[in-house]
């Protein structure tokens, strides 16, 4: 029998995606949905928390800020990891952290006890999104790579939507504590299946000699062949090799990626510092404008339907077209629809309508950049690179949801403010459009 030899670019970009393939993509899909629905976990209890244990708004705010604070240093711990020990382990080492810190969270009893048991979901849930966007990367061919991660990665939208009803049918039969239970109880279940069909990475693996058997069982379930061998690409060799000598985090500001890693983390700063300045206090100033309750929320929810059409127009245009470029135009759309809102808050006819385009740049923008991210550095320090942009940009939402008040104290109108508020939109575009100038020819 002749062995065959193929890369693992060439097995991932065959004619047809394969079962494995798709598999991996729906698995990753769950994992992200969990993850969406622990992150908002907190906020679904919140009424409830504050009325039942009497808190002030100062005293919610630890709770709150402890599950970004978790977020930011896990992103930072688990990266290295998962370029160490691989992207499926460090998936299911996360899941069990968050699952198990959730169930704990159902048997807090005090402030104190809630805020440290929010840290330490925050950590799982900091590792388990960076390494399934990375994972899920590798598996992707590239011919509609920005498409299938961008689909992926909307199981962390759902999360986030779907999770208020779930909440909603939850806490009247068993309180604040059952969301926190069932935020735990689903990755608790996840994660032997995870760990049992999930395949590891063979980009990850390959040239290693100690994966081998692992690799080729992955070779096996991809093709359906036994005389396929591993072979490593020349340019991805070299980068596991120069990530060897370096080490993983030094690959990231070395000669070649310095300057992407600096422009790619203001970017990822920007967006998140903005997005959470708007999506926090917009609700507050459409009210204060004398808009009904409900009508804000209304107005509100435009913005993620925008960011959900956005981001899947964005993958689209990714796979076609520089998507860098792509991207940059999306921030401009996103700065002009957020100075428009400003001008449109006499308007609810003109306020849906800019809240949805910005919902559509900005939003659409930031899951773009995940997915360009996944595939920007060398295999050898790829998840490190995901998760420490994903931390630093949750650095720029806990900074833009403490700020958002603080500006709208300070300025003479709503008009003005929203101008301000742009400001980081356009910062993140001219960085985005930056970085394809300078890496317009690939790593």
């Amino acid at each position: 029998m002749t062995t065959q030899t193929m890369t693992s670019s060439a097995v991932m970009n065959g004619a047809k995606i394969s079962g494995l393939q798709i598999l991996t993509l729906v698995l990753c899909f769950l994992v992200v949905a969990a993850d969406g629905f622990d992150v908002a976990a907190a906020g679904y209890v919140a009424p409830l928390l504050k009325r039942e244990w009497m808190l002030s708004g100062a005293q919610m705010g630890p709770i709150f800020g402890a599950g970004l604070f978790g977020l930011t240093v896990g992103g930072f711990f688990f990266g290295p990891l998962a370029d160490r020990i691989g992207r499926r382990r460090v998936i299911v080492v996360s899941m069990l952290l968050f699952a198990l810190g959730s169930v704990a969270c159902g048997f807090a009893d005090s402030v104190n006890s809630l805020v440290t048991l929010r840290f330490l979901t925050g950590l799982g849930l900091g590792g388990a999104m960076p390494a399934a966007l990375t994972l899920s990367s590798e598996f992707a061919p590239e011919r509609n790579r920005a498409l299938l991660v961008t689909l992926m990665f909307c199981g962390f939208t759902l999360g986030l939507a779907f999770g208020g009803g779930i909440a909603a049918l939850l806490i009247p039969r068993f309180g604040w504590q059952g969301v926190f239970f069932f935020g735990g109880a689903v990755p608790l279940v996840l994660a032997p299946i995870v760990w049992l069909l999930l395949p590891e990475s063979l980009r990850f693996m390959a040239g290693k000699p100690k994966y081998e058997k692992e690799a080729r069982a992955v070779l096996r379930r991809l093709t359906g062949r036994d005389d396929v061998k591993l072979e490593v690409a020349l340019p991805e060799a070299r980068g596991e090799a120069a990530g060897a000598r370096s080490g993983i985090v030094a690959t990231l500001f070395n000669d070649h990626y310095r300057v992407g890693t600096l422009l790619l983390w203001l970017t990822f700063f920007c967006t998140l510092w903005v997005y959470y300045q708007i999506s926090s206090w917009l609700p507050t100033v459409i009210t204060d404008s004398g808009i009904a309750v409900t009508e804000a929320a209304t107005i509100g929810a435009m913005m993620p339907i925008g960011g959900t059409i956005g981001s899947l127009i964005n993958a689209r245009l990714m796979d076609r077209y520089n998507p860098f470029f792509v991207l940059t135009c999306s921030y401009v759309v996103a700065a002009v629809s957020i100075v428009m809102i400003g001008a449109a808050i006499p308007h609810p006819g003109w306020l849906y309508a800019a809240v949805f385009c910005t919902g559509l740049g900005l939003s659409g923008a930031q899951t773009g950049a995940n997915v360009l991210v996944s595939g920007f550095y060398t295999t050898a320090a790829r998840a490190t690179g995901v998760s420490w942009a994903l931390a630093v940009g949750r650095i720029g939402s806990i900074v833009g949801s403490m700020t958002g008040g603080l500006l709208l104290a300070a300025v003479a109108s709503r008009q003005t403010a929203f101008l301000v508020f742009a400001v980081p939109a356009v910062i993140a575009g001219c960085a985005m459009l930056v970085t394809g100038r300078l890496y317009k020819e690939g790593k």
